[in-house]
């Protein structure tokens, strides 16, 4: 079983789940029924999600490099009016930083490090998009971070909140698929004609004219600069390695929260792209088949984890009888039953229809892992992350410890999809034993002014 410690501010671990935390809201020692004062990093596109539900909380501050964006989601929120604008996330922490209890980080992946480390050394809660950050180094920062500051961390995948991947969990605990050797997920993206991905005219992109709005050197922060396209600036440039994590870095951190969390998968081996369709030079490729191998876990066997996307499909389980095979997913394929988990991580169902009612007449396993609220205003990451800030309820459950190391098996996918070829991963060296040359994607170097965590490094 994997651990879900709560670690207070105080430092002291607290066992058991639903513990609650007793951090004081932003170091101000408020009460925790206390309005708390939120800031807004990335106020275009996802942010909307955030923008809505901090309705019951002080919005104060909002930061976004494109003017623009500042007003994108006013109609869901009247305080995006009235909140202190700035384009620069250091500059608003510095400024208002003492009347600043929590932050939310929506910018592209690249910044998601930056962004949320600045504020946890401030000692502000966060709340951090999926994927968590960037590269592996980043995501084993952040779990310093975390049990340097103490502060609640949060990442937002919402599939982490439902009823489904408790339930799934309680059935593998229960022994229901029995020892669980393959897990297959899939998506049918990229989806080239869509909001998140877009293939360039030429390539590299051609370069434009930066529009005035946009501050272009803070939209880059501590990346490298191709020159200015649109096809960055918006949801696009997830497909680009220099920004985005492609595929895996879209999907892997709902559809695969189920396998990772239930079966504990967090150190692979090997990590290999067995098929790659379309390969797009510096991007990510039309299609794939990715394969992870997971050592025995205690009395867990080894396990395969395959990633297919872009039309790649699993071979459908012979037993299958709910109709066509579902858009996106996973297969669980026990020793005793296959079980079918939903794109979010929910909803799991033995894939054979009639076994399915009859398990459900006989009585399924009792409840373990205590459920979450599970409809609006109350559901979701934000109030999830709202309420253990509040000393409300439990600490959250992508909390930072968990889900960096989530983000570590997506980044890892990510560089063979992007690369190809196969990974042979020292966990322990943090290293890539068999092609050296892609470790500078495991830390990416820093300019100056975007360096943070190094001293978490240091003994």
């Amino acid at each position: 079983m994997i651990s879900r410690r709560v670690f207070l501010k105080t430092g002291a671990a607290a066992a058991g789940s639903w513990a609650l935390p007793r951090f004081a809201i932003g170091q101000s020692g408020k009460p925790a029924n206390s309005k708390l004062n939120l800031a807004l990093i990335g106020t275009g596109g996802i942010a909307g999600v955030a923008v809505k539900a901090a309705i019951g909380e002080n919005l104060v501050a909002i930061c976004d490099v494109n003017e623009k964006n500042l007003s994108v989601h006013a109609d869901l929120n009247p305080q995006m009016a009235t909140a202190a604008r700035f384009r620069d996330f250091r500059v608003m922490l510095d400024k208002m930083g003492k009347d600043i209890d929590g932050v939310v980080i929506c910018t592209p992946d690249h910044t998601h490090f930056a962004a949320t480390m600045d504020a946890m050394q401030r000692g502000k809660h966060v709340l951090t998009q999926k994927p968590l950050t960037h590269n592996v180094w980043q995501a084993r920062t952040l779990r310093k971070a975390k049990q340097k500051y103490g502060v609640v961390t949060n990442m937002a995948n919402q599939g982490h909140t439902y009823s489904g991947i408790r339930q799934m969990r309680e059935w593998f605990e229960a022994g229901v698929p029995g020892s669980v050797a393959q897990v297959d997920s899939w998506y049918p993206g990229p989806n080239w004609n869509g909001p998140a991905f877009r293939k360039p005219e030429t390539f590299p992109p051609e370069r434009m004219p930066v529009p005035p709005e946009l501050d272009w050197p803070l939209w880059l922060g501590p990346a490298e600069d191709p020159g200015f396209n649109t096809i960055y600036e918006y949801k696009t440039w997830r497909g680009f390695p220099r920004f985005g994590s492609g595929m895996i870095g879209d999907w892997f951190c709902h559809i695969c929260d189920g396998p990772v969390w239930t079966l504990g998968l967090f150190e692979p081996t090997v990590i290999e792209a067995e098929k790659i369709d379309g390969p797009n030079p510096g991007m990510c490729p039309d299609g794939s088949i990715l394969r992870w191998d997971f050592p025995a876990r205690g009395e867990m066997p080894p396990c395969t984890l395959r990633w297919y996307d872009g039309g790649n499909q699993p071979p459908m389980p012979p037993d299958w009888s709910w109709g066509t095979l579902p858009k996106f997913g996973s297969f669980f394929r026990g020793s005793k039953k296959t079980v079918f988990l939903d794109e979010l991580s929910n909803n799991p169902r033995l894939v054979n229809k009639e076994e399915m009612q009859a398990f459900k007449e006989s009585g399924m396993p009792p409840e373990k892992y205590p459920r979450l609220p599970q409809n609006a205003p109350d559901s979701g990451p934000m109030p999830e992350w709202i309420r253990a800030i509040k000393g409300e309820g439990p600490e959250p459950g992508s909390n930072f410890d968990y889900s960096a190391r989530l983000t570590e098996v997506a980044c890892l996918g990510a560089l063979a999809q992007f690369y190809g070829g196969r990974i042979e991963w020292d966990s322990a060296a943090m290293k890539i034993t068999n092609r050296p040359e892609l470790n500078a994607f495991i830390k990416e170097p820093a300019p100056k002014g975007w360096e943070y965590g190094e001293d978490l490094w240091k003994s």
